[in-house]
């Protein structure tokens, strides 16, 4: 029997490439969008529901963090790489065909070890930095980011990760939890954007099928992409981190 080994690096050789060809294709769209909601972008009230939404997590989420840091300092270091990971891999900005931007979010990792509470400090931590550093997002869009990346992706991941343990092969579980992460992600910023920018004809359903057409093309194959590679790390961590996945709980080390 062949490996599965050579074929899940030419899966994810030829996910890449779609995804460089992508970044050639420019083509200007009437409204700019990306999947971290640029600054300014969201009327205030909308801004501040969504801030609203996050703060709840966010204090779960430092409790938890706190807990395991006090329990299992061995911990701390899978914490900088879940939030190292999910830092690199949203800045990732490549452009759609429609003139706006989608991207990797990394938050599948750190919530199938963590739960959906810890991703939401450290993906909003990530929001933060990049908003500062990068211009990519933004202070007054921080809440509805961190809802679409780093409550609704991790949740989802959180919730597959769950459901498949003793029902699907190791692999395959943690591609499904990575993947879906990153689709619900970007399923989340289109109903975030709808709802702020209704279509005047067709009304939240209407625009919510044209953000979501924007980012398909491009989030699908990245969602893809993003669910091998992290099937890659979570294999490498199983030989190099045996004690600090075992001390999570994480099953199949």
């Amino acid at each position: 029997m062949l490996s599965p080994r050579p074929f899940v690096r030419w899966l994810q050789l030829g996910c890449g490439m779609v995804a460089l060809w992508f970044i050639n294709v420019q083509i200007v769209w009437a409204k700019p969008t990306e999947m971290h909601i640029m600054e300014g972008f969201l009327p205030p009230i909308w801004s501040a529901i969504w801030f609203a939404v996050a703060i709840p997590f966010w204090i779960v989420g430092f409790r938890r963090i706190r807990q395991l840091v006090a329990e299992k300092p061995e911990t701390r270091f899978l914490l900088g790489l879940a939030g190292a990971f999910a830092f690199v891999l949203s800045a990732l900005k490549i452009p759609s065909v429609t003139g706006s931007s989608s991207h990797p979010t990394g938050t599948g990792l750190g919530a199938m070890l963590f739960g959906p509470g810890v991703m939401s400090v450290l993906g909003a931590i990530v929001l933060l930095f990049q908003a500062l550093l990068l211009a990519h997002g933004g202070l007054t869009t921080l809440g509805a980011n961190t809802v679409s990346m780093g409550i609704v992706g991790p949740l989802v991941a959180w919730g597959v990760w769950h459901l498949l343990q003793n029902r699907a092969p190791f692999a395959l579980v943690v591609f499904c939890a990575a993947a879906l992460a990153n689709l619900l992600t970007y399923v989340t910023t289109s109903l975030q954007l709808a709802l702020a920018y209704p279509d005047p004809v067709g009304g939240v359903l209407a625009s919510f099928a044209e953000f979501s057409a924007v980012f398909a093309i491009t989030q699908i194959p990245l969602s893809i992409s993003e669910g091998i590679l992290t099937v890659l790390i979570l294999n490498a961590l199983r030989t190099t981190a045996t004690t600090e996945l075992q001390s999570l709980g994480v099953k199949g080390v």
